[in-house]
């Protein structure tokens, strides 16, 4: 699908806002809002926008503890990755999961979780339990510096 300009403030804006109105959209994008909604529709239907998000304040939650997990697996079968890739998916505590190159590892897991004994439970319970994983190695976050879900968008050509 070609974006041109007006796509790409409208996705720009949703990024930073996604309960934005409709109206105040159509006016930041210089559209009136019948069009800026058939817009917004047909970028919702392409895939381009895959849905709208609340995020949430991970501090605030409590979950103090980021881990940045690689995981090697036993056998590079298709049948031992799909075991694999369809239980973690289950964790809520993986925030994202990876297939990877260029390192020892075939995957690389962020977690999130409230602290180090929850960490432990989870890495002894849970991740090191799937069937298929060799080896396992942990980093954990000392500070976030940059975080944000926003895209970079000035690649799209007119």
């Amino acid at each position: 699908m070609k974006l041109d300009r007006i796509d790409r403030k409208i996705l720009q804006a949703m990024q930073c806002n996604a309960r934005i109105t409709n109206l105040e959209l159509a006016e930041l994008v210089d559209l009136s809002p019948t069009p800026c909604s058939r817009r917004v529709r047909r970028l919702e239907e392409s895939g381009i926008i895959r849905g709208h998000v609340t995020l949430l304040d991970q501090d605030a939650l409590g979950l103090k503890l980021t881990a940045y997990i690689s995981i090697s697996m036993d056998r590079h079968t298709p049948d031992r990755f799909e075991v694999f890739e369809a239980e973690v998916a289950t964790y809520p505590e993986v925030t994202a999961c990876s297939v990877v190159t260029g390192q020892s590892a075939d995957y690389l897991l962020r977690a999130v979780v409230p602290d180090m004994a929850y960490y432990e439970r989870f890495l002894l319970g849970k991740l090191t339990r799937i069937e298929g994983v060799a080896g396992v190695h942990s980093s954990f976050e000392l500070r976030r510096v940059v975080q944000r879900t926003e895209l970079p968008l000035d690649h799209i050509e007119e």
